[in-house]
């Protein structure tokens, strides 16, 4: 009897302890539901490095930017993966160098494109693998992934999405073909209803914050500011009439709408409670644009592999998560975001075979000491340009300039002394580890002008060099 109570009392135990640990289970992920952070990216268009006050503008009044990356982290060798729009985009939406899919180029210009030219669904984005961890997901600006409606963010994993499919487009929401129109989820939207596009957009935005949901939220924020059509309101002028250059006063104008909507969203998250669980990054597509734009101190522009084409402002604030005020130094890449958000949102990118990104966060909580990147690599047009850097070497094959060259970024960050002629054996190594790389890529699926622009600025630059000379 004795032995039959102590079995009885024994099954008693087990049975406790499995609903004691299953109840632990579920509150564990109830708390990992809980955990789970808004995430928001910021992403604007054609904006040079020198172009928020973080680093170093002193023109243009950029305060809520440089507020909120205050907040967090600034990266200060952060890079995109490709020198223009539309596949620096792909690269950052896939979490994988874009050239693995063929995506080298912008669209085709004045060619109707269909469901092939843009970034394939076949391809997994940052919105499809959210979703799947509970998020609702947004795409509000531009998209530039695709023309064809086929592959508009409504495919791509995008729940809501208010903007316009095309790379570019006026600021006053006035409707010039199907990809230069405003639409909200495959609707258009009427023409009355739009004021300044920047404004529009992060309307937009407030309003997706602040819908009532317990799902945690993805926004993909893609402003067109300060891309061309140069247009502002007479607000973000006014911030801007000390530029006594027109055309660098209108553009920071543009950039200013932009950090004014930075401090909107930043008070919305605060007036809902949710600010401090809410990842909000920024960071431009490319390097600053030929006019108006800010590179400075470093070499180059859009659509060049120097370091003004790539490398671009960049910072991410996550008050639960990221220590303030921080600079981290070491090579990333916007490539890093997908597994970074993935982490943070509790999944697990180790799973993701296909990116080719690093989960940030270790490194910059410095649970992780060593380097994000050994080598990282960029190329245009299948290979009509192409860069790899490597620790503190940059080889960059040239069509400006109808060289190989290579740098040493420590001694010379500012790319003014080729040394190719120093190192060969530098040259040789760095070669092949592109070609390696390169192995794995496929041509370009469709091709824009890059090239012959590439040419024809160059044959100008020189030209006006020689005129000013004896």
């Amino acid at each position: 009897m004795k032995k039959r109570l102590l079995s009885f009392a024994s099954v008693l135990l087990v049975i406790a302890s499995c609903t004691s640990n299953k109840e632990k289970q579920i509150s564990e992920e109830i708390q990992k539901e809980i955990a789970k952070p808004n995430i928001i990216v910021i992403l604007t268009d054609d904006q040079g490095w020198a172009d928020v006050g973080f680093n170093g503008a002193t023109d243009i009044p950029t305060p809520n930017i440089d507020k909120m990356a205050a907040e967090g982290v600034v990266f200060s060798n952060g890079y995109v993966s490709h020198p223009y729009c539309s596949p620096s985009r792909a690269g950052l939406l896939t979490g994988r160098y874009q050239a693995r899919f063929g995506h080298d180029c912008n669209m085709p210009y004045n060619v109707e494109s269909d469901e092939t030219v843009g970034t394939p669904l076949s391809e997994k984005m940052i919105s499809e693998a959210l979703k799947d961890l509970g998020y609702r997901t947004s795409a509000i600006g531009k998209w530039h992934l695709g023309d064809h409606e086929e592959l508009w963010p409504p495919a791509q994993g995008f729940d809501h999405w208010f903007g316009f499919p095309g790379g570019g487009m006026n600021y006053w929401g006035k409707s010039k073909n199907k990809i230069q129109t405003i639409y909200r989820d495959r609707k258009v939207v009427p023409e009355d209803e739009l004021t300044y596009l920047t404004d529009d957009f992060t309307d937009e935005a407030i309003d997706f914050i602040t819908k009532k949901d317990d799902k945690p939220f993805f926004i993909y924020l893609a402003y067109n500011a300060p891309h061309a059509p140069d247009h502002a309101t007479k607000q973000y002028l006014e911030n801007t009439k000390h530029i006594e250059y027109a055309g660098r006063s209108i553009y920071g104008a543009m950039v200013n709408g932009v950090d004014h909507s930075v401090g909107r969203i930043d008070s919305t998250l605060v007036a809902n409670g949710i600010k401090d669980n809410t990842v909000i990054v920024y960071l431009s597509d490319n390097g600053g644009r030929v006019e108006h734009a800010d590179n400075r101190p470093y070499r180059g522009h859009k659509g060049m592999l120097f370091e003004g084409g790539i490398k671009v402002p960049f910072s991410i604030t996550w008050p639960n998560g990221i220590k303030p005020n921080q600079v981290y130094n070491e090579a990333v890449i916007s490539l890093d975001l997908f597994p970074t958000f993935l982490n943070m949102a509790g999944g697990n990118a180790s799973n993701e075979k296909q990116l080719e990104g690093k989960d940030l966060l270790p490194y910059i909580n410095k649970e992780n000491t060593g380097k994000p990147h050994e080598i990282m690599f960029w190329r245009s047009v299948g290979g009509f340009e192409y860069a790899v850097r490597k620790g503190k070497y940059k080889l960059y094959k040239s069509s400006y300039k109808d060289k190989t060259l290579l740098f040493d970024l420590e001694e010379d960050s500012y790319e003014r002394y080729d040394i190719s002629d120093k190192y060969p054996e530098i040259m040789i190594e760095l070669q092949a580890a592109y070609k390696d790389w390169d192995a794995k890529n496929i041509a370009p699926q469709w091709v824009d002008p890059h090239a012959e622009n590439v040419l024809k600025e160059e044959s100008k630059w020189e030209a006006a060099r020689n005129r000013s000379s004896k």
